[in-house]
Protein backbone atom coordinates (compact mmCIF):
# COMPACT_ATOMS: atom_id res chain seq x y z
CA UNK A 1 0.00 0.00 0.00
CA UNK A 2 1.25 3.38 -1.16
CA UNK A 3 1.92 6.58 0.69
CA UNK A 4 -0.85 9.48 0.52
CA UNK A 5 0.81 12.34 -1.48
CA UNK A 6 1.76 15.36 -0.02
CA UNK A 7 -1.58 17.30 -0.65
CA UNK A 8 -3.45 14.48 -0.13
CA UNK A 9 -1.36 15.08 3.76
CA UNK A 10 -2.26 18.53 3.90
CA UNK A 11 -5.47 18.45 3.27
CA UNK A 12 -6.08 15.96 6.53
CA UNK A 13 -5.01 19.17 8.03
CA UNK A 14 -2.46 18.24 11.24
CA UNK A 15 -1.17 20.06 13.63
CA UNK A 16 1.68 20.98 11.56
CA UNK A 17 -0.19 22.59 8.71
CA UNK A 18 -1.57 25.38 11.19
CA UNK A 19 -1.00 28.64 12.65
CA UNK A 20 0.66 28.87 15.65
CA UNK A 21 -1.59 30.46 18.39
CA UNK A 22 1.93 31.64 20.25
CA UNK A 23 2.30 35.38 19.59
CA UNK A 24 -1.42 36.02 18.93
CA UNK A 25 -3.55 38.75 20.44
CA UNK A 26 -6.91 38.56 19.62
CA UNK A 27 -9.83 39.29 17.30
CA UNK A 28 -8.72 42.09 14.68
CA UNK A 29 -11.88 44.17 14.09
CA UNK A 30 -13.60 47.21 15.00
CA UNK A 31 -15.68 47.63 17.97
CA UNK A 32 -19.44 47.74 18.00
CA UNK A 33 -20.82 51.14 18.14
CA UNK A 34 -24.61 51.67 18.06
CA UNK A 35 -26.15 53.41 15.10
CA UNK A 36 -26.32 57.02 15.45
CA UNK A 37 -22.96 57.21 18.05
CA UNK A 38 -19.74 58.04 17.73
CA UNK A 39 -17.28 57.18 20.09
CA UNK A 40 -13.64 58.06 20.74
CA UNK A 41 -10.51 56.19 21.15
CA UNK A 42 -6.96 56.05 22.54
CA UNK A 43 -4.23 54.55 20.37
CA UNK A 44 -2.01 53.26 23.73
CA UNK A 45 -0.03 51.01 21.56
CA UNK A 46 1.49 50.13 18.32
CA UNK A 47 2.65 46.00 17.80
CA UNK A 48 2.97 43.79 15.57
CA UNK A 49 1.44 40.03 15.73
CA UNK A 50 2.85 36.73 15.14
CA UNK A 51 1.97 35.68 11.23
CA UNK A 52 0.91 39.25 10.39
CA UNK A 53 2.32 41.48 7.62
CA UNK A 54 1.01 45.17 9.29
CA UNK A 55 1.36 46.49 12.62
CA UNK A 56 -1.58 46.51 14.97
CA UNK A 57 -3.13 49.56 17.16
CA UNK A 58 -4.07 48.74 20.05
CA UNK A 59 -7.48 50.60 20.76
CA UNK A 60 -8.72 51.83 24.14
CA UNK A 61 -12.83 51.97 23.73
CA UNK A 62 -14.60 53.07 27.09
CA UNK A 63 -12.90 50.89 29.00
CA UNK A 64 -12.40 48.28 26.45
CA UNK A 65 -9.29 46.69 24.34
CA UNK A 66 -9.40 46.31 20.78
CA UNK A 67 -7.32 45.30 17.99
CA UNK A 68 -7.39 47.41 14.74
CA UNK A 69 -4.82 47.44 11.40
CA UNK A 70 -2.61 51.03 11.76
CA UNK A 71 -3.43 52.98 9.39
CA UNK A 72 -0.13 54.85 8.14
CA UNK A 73 0.39 58.22 9.79
CA UNK A 74 -1.68 57.04 13.37
CA UNK A 75 1.02 56.81 16.23
CA UNK A 76 1.08 55.77 19.78
CA UNK A 77 -1.25 58.55 21.52
CA UNK A 78 -3.76 59.48 19.15
CA UNK A 79 -7.36 59.88 19.03
CA UNK A 80 -9.33 57.94 16.01
CA UNK A 81 -12.99 58.45 16.65
CA UNK A 82 -15.37 56.03 15.06
CA UNK A 83 -19.14 56.84 13.88
CA UNK A 84 -20.86 58.63 11.18
CA UNK A 85 -19.82 61.87 12.84
CA UNK A 86 -16.24 61.08 13.06
CA UNK A 87 -14.37 63.76 10.77
CA UNK A 88 -12.55 62.58 7.46
CA UNK A 89 -9.27 62.43 8.74
CA UNK A 90 -6.52 59.63 8.62
CA UNK A 91 -7.32 57.03 11.41
CA UNK A 92 -11.15 57.88 11.49
CA UNK A 93 -13.78 55.13 11.01
CA UNK A 94 -17.08 55.92 9.30
CA UNK A 95 -19.44 54.14 7.44
CA UNK A 96 -18.85 54.57 3.51
CA UNK A 97 -21.93 56.73 3.33
CA UNK A 98 -20.52 59.17 5.28
CA UNK A 99 -17.01 59.09 3.23
CA UNK A 100 -16.40 61.70 0.00
CA UNK A 101 -16.15 60.37 -3.28
CA UNK A 102 -12.21 59.94 -4.56
CA UNK A 103 -11.35 58.95 -0.76
CA UNK A 104 -8.42 56.24 -0.11
CA UNK A 105 -10.03 53.64 2.26
CA UNK A 106 -8.97 50.56 4.22
CA UNK A 107 -9.98 47.92 6.27
CA UNK A 108 -13.50 47.87 4.60
CA UNK A 109 -16.35 45.71 6.00
CA UNK A 110 -17.71 43.70 3.38
CA UNK A 111 -20.86 42.91 5.70
CA UNK A 112 -22.30 45.49 8.47
CA UNK A 113 -20.57 44.08 11.55
CA UNK A 114 -18.02 41.67 10.67
CA UNK A 115 -15.46 44.25 11.73
CA UNK A 116 -13.30 44.79 8.69
CA UNK A 117 -11.80 42.38 6.04
CA UNK A 118 -11.17 43.60 2.61
CA UNK A 119 -8.01 45.88 2.08
CA UNK A 120 -6.10 44.62 5.11
CA UNK A 121 -2.74 44.28 3.34
CA UNK A 122 0.44 46.27 4.32
CA UNK A 123 0.37 49.67 2.58
CA UNK A 124 -2.81 48.62 0.99
CA UNK A 125 -5.59 50.84 -0.04
CA UNK A 126 -9.24 51.06 -2.00
CA UNK A 127 -10.81 53.68 -3.57
CA UNK A 128 -14.26 54.66 -2.86
CA UNK A 129 -15.88 55.58 -6.28
CA UNK A 130 -19.43 56.56 -5.97
CA UNK A 131 -22.35 56.39 -3.31
CA UNK A 132 -25.58 55.50 -5.24
CA UNK A 133 -28.72 54.09 -3.85
CA UNK A 134 -27.74 51.04 -5.20
CA UNK A 135 -24.69 50.87 -2.75
CA UNK A 136 -20.93 52.12 -2.30
CA UNK A 137 -18.79 51.35 -5.03
CA UNK A 138 -15.00 50.02 -4.00
CA UNK A 139 -12.18 50.35 -6.88
CA UNK A 140 -10.00 47.27 -4.81
CA UNK A 141 -6.47 47.21 -5.25
CA UNK A 142 -6.22 44.46 -7.70
CA UNK A 143 -8.33 46.73 -10.28
CA UNK A 144 -11.96 44.98 -9.71
CA UNK A 145 -15.05 47.44 -8.40
CA UNK A 146 -17.14 45.75 -6.07
CA UNK A 147 -20.95 47.00 -4.58
CA UNK A 148 -21.11 47.16 -0.47
CA UNK A 149 -23.76 48.29 1.51
CA UNK A 150 -23.53 52.46 2.32
CA UNK A 151 -23.60 50.84 6.33
CA UNK A 152 -20.02 48.63 6.48
CA UNK A 153 -17.44 51.08 8.06
CA UNK A 154 -14.07 51.77 6.30
CA UNK A 155 -11.12 53.47 8.23
CA UNK A 156 -9.80 56.64 6.24
CA UNK A 157 -6.22 56.34 4.79
CA UNK A 158 -3.60 53.55 3.98
CA UNK A 159 -2.89 49.99 6.01
CA UNK A 160 0.65 50.75 7.70
CA UNK A 161 4.06 49.03 6.72
CA UNK A 162 4.07 49.96 2.99
CA UNK A 163 7.13 48.66 1.11
CA UNK A 164 7.64 45.74 3.16
CA UNK A 165 7.96 43.25 0.27
CA UNK A 166 10.15 45.27 -0.89
CA UNK A 167 12.97 44.37 0.86
CA UNK A 168 14.56 40.83 -0.01
CA UNK A 169 15.18 37.63 2.38
CA UNK A 170 18.21 37.29 0.94
CA UNK A 171 18.20 33.66 2.58
CA UNK A 172 16.11 30.87 2.87
CA UNK A 173 15.73 30.45 7.08
CA UNK A 174 13.99 34.17 7.41
CA UNK A 175 11.57 32.94 5.04
CA UNK A 176 10.80 29.22 6.23
CA UNK A 177 10.21 31.30 9.42
CA UNK A 178 7.86 33.69 8.38
CA UNK A 179 6.08 30.68 5.97
CA UNK A 180 5.88 28.60 9.33
CA UNK A 181 4.33 31.48 11.67
CA UNK A 182 1.49 31.50 8.97
CA UNK A 183 0.82 28.12 8.91
CA UNK A 184 2.22 27.33 5.22
CA UNK A 185 4.95 24.68 4.41
CA UNK A 186 8.06 25.67 3.21
CA UNK A 187 9.88 25.13 0.92
CA UNK A 188 7.28 23.87 -2.04
CA UNK A 189 8.35 21.37 -4.20
CA UNK A 190 6.23 21.21 -7.88
CA UNK A 191 4.58 17.69 -8.16
CA UNK A 192 6.66 17.49 -11.71
CA UNK A 193 9.56 17.55 -9.85
CA UNK A 194 8.41 14.53 -7.98
CA UNK A 195 9.00 10.85 -8.31
CA UNK A 196 5.85 9.11 -10.16
CA UNK A 197 4.97 7.30 -6.88
CA UNK A 198 4.67 10.44 -4.59
CA UNK A 199 2.83 12.90 -7.63
CA UNK A 200 0.36 12.41 -10.37
CA UNK A 201 2.31 14.62 -12.51
CA UNK A 202 5.99 12.88 -11.45
CA UNK A 203 8.10 10.97 -13.25
CA UNK A 204 9.30 10.63 -16.77
CA UNK A 205 12.45 11.96 -18.77
CA UNK A 206 11.69 15.19 -18.34
CA UNK A 207 9.38 17.83 -16.30
CA UNK A 208 6.30 17.71 -17.31
CA UNK A 209 2.59 16.74 -15.81
CA UNK A 210 2.29 13.18 -18.63
CA UNK A 211 -1.64 14.15 -18.37
CA UNK A 212 -4.29 16.58 -18.32
CA UNK A 213 -3.76 19.19 -15.69
CA UNK A 214 -7.63 19.84 -15.25
CA UNK A 215 -8.95 17.65 -13.08
CA UNK A 216 -12.97 16.22 -11.89
CA UNK A 217 -14.45 17.75 -8.60
CA UNK A 218 -15.17 14.47 -8.32
CA UNK A 219 -11.70 12.59 -8.51
CA UNK A 220 -9.87 10.06 -6.07
CA UNK A 221 -8.08 12.01 -3.40
CA UNK A 222 -4.63 10.73 -4.72
CA UNK A 223 -5.62 12.13 -8.11
CA UNK A 224 -7.18 15.56 -7.06
CA UNK A 225 -4.03 18.01 -7.67
CA UNK A 226 -3.76 20.48 -10.28
CA UNK A 227 -6.67 22.83 -11.94
CA UNK A 228 -9.82 21.52 -9.44
CA UNK A 229 -12.62 21.69 -11.72
CA UNK A 230 -11.63 24.60 -13.99
CA UNK A 231 -13.84 26.92 -15.78
CA UNK A 232 -11.20 27.96 -18.43
CA UNK A 233 -7.98 27.15 -19.08
CA UNK A 234 -4.80 27.45 -21.21
CA UNK A 235 -5.07 29.75 -24.80
CA UNK A 236 -8.98 30.13 -24.44
CA UNK A 237 -8.77 32.12 -21.16
CA UNK A 238 -6.37 34.28 -22.01
CA UNK A 239 -8.41 35.29 -25.12
CA UNK A 240 -11.68 35.54 -23.08
CA UNK A 241 -9.78 37.84 -20.56
CA UNK A 242 -7.66 40.17 -23.83
CA UNK A 243 -11.54 40.70 -24.85
CA UNK A 244 -13.19 41.41 -21.63
CA UNK A 245 -9.78 43.99 -21.55
CA UNK A 246 -8.98 42.40 -17.72
CA UNK A 247 -6.13 40.42 -16.56
CA UNK A 248 -4.95 37.01 -16.52
CA UNK A 249 -3.81 35.98 -13.25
Amino acid sequence: MGKRILQRHRGKGGLQYRAPNKGKFARVRYPFVPPGKTVEGAVEDIVHERGRGYPLAQLSVEQKRYYIPAVSGVTAGSTIRIGADATVSTGNVLPLSSIPEGTSICNIERYLGDGGTLVRDSGGSAILFANTPQGSTIRLPSGRTTILSPKCRASIGVIGGAGRVEKPFLRAGPRFHLMRAKGKIYPRMRGIAMAVVYHPFGGGRHQHPGKSTSTSRNAPPGRKVGNIAPRKTGRKRIARAAESGGMVK
